[in-house]
């Protein structure tokens, strides 16, 4: 079963008008070498920010810096291990020299299927770190850049999940860490005086190489097929029986970023095709 990332094209991306939006300004967005990471990356390039993809794997990065730079964008990238405090330090330090940081994506992401008996402890050591330490340190570090700015303002955006709302079974960790997501950002939110914003996105199942490599593991867990994992676990409880595109994400982030979202402080961007809220 062949699960391909769609091709980013110009007119998929939600172009807005912000004032905000303008290549003095600084985008961070983890998990650039791919799935939302990269989408959001390109989404937010073209929207005339300069983006600054963080990603452990370079050759990725890179590709998605020609693809911002292919459909008109400007994008740094800037190998990261999302594990390594100095590594964070460094990113954020190298892309406040491009402009002034108002922007942070938490996306980056990783998976491992097992029941909480089993679960490996050095995998939770390390999602924890990527999914949910990582971003918060990411927040630390680039606050003060933005109540540094002329504005004062900044907006980060971390992606959450369905996960974030609801738990299924071989996925202890991933769910904490969704879960946790979503209270970094009313956290954040909480403190920021209306100025500073956060907020999380949940969605289903992406077209993603995530997506793709759950699919043996849970096939295993339960017992049954590829086939079964994608039409009855993954896209089950869906109303739309399609997962969503990379670059339908990334736009909600961007939507997220933008002066269209004022209100939006603390909240959940909840777009999952009815898995949740529709059983």
């Amino acid at each position: 079963m062949e699960i391909r990332e769609p091709d980013i094209m110009r007119d998929g991306v939600l172009i807005l008008d912000d004032n905000e939006f303008q290549p003095s300004n600084v985008c961070i967005v983890t998990g650039a070498g791919g799935g939302i990471g990269r989408a959001t990356a390109v989404a937010a390039a073209v929207n005339n920010l300069v983006t600054v993809g963080l990603d452990i794997n370079e050759a990725e990065g890179q590709k998605t810096k020609e693809m911002a730079e292919r459909l008109g964008g400007r994008m740094v990238f800037v190998k990261t291990d999302l594990a390594s405090d100095p590594d964070i330090e460094n990113a954020v330090h190298e892309a406040a020299k491009l402009g002034t940081i108002k922007f942070v994506a938490n996306i980056a992401g990783m998976q491992h299927i097992d029941s909480v008996e089993n679960f490996p402890m050095e995998k939770y050591d390390l999602m924890q770190k990527i999914m949910l330490r990582a971003p918060f340190f990411l927040s630390k570090l680039t606050i003060p850049h933005m109540k540094r700015s002329s504005s004062g303002t900044g907006v980060i955006g971390n992606m959450s999940s369905v996960h974030g709302h609801i738990c299924t079974l071989n996925k202890p960790v991933y769910n904490i860490t969704k879960f946790g997501l979503r209270a970094l950002s009313q956290s954040i939110s909480a403190e920021g005086e209306g100025k500073i914003r956060s907020f999380s996105v949940s969605t289903g199942f992406v077209k993603t190489g995530l997506a793709l490599n759950q699919i043996p593991a849970q096939a295993k867990q339960r017992g049954i097929t590829p086939e079964e994992v994608v039409r009855d676990v993954m896209m089950g409880k869906s109303r739309i029986k399609e997962m969503m595109e990379p670059i339908e994400v990334a736009n909600l982030f961007l939507f997220g970023f933008s002066r269209f979202s004022k209100y939006l402080v603390g909240g959940d961007l909840l777009v999952d095709g009815g898995m949740v809220l529709t059983y």
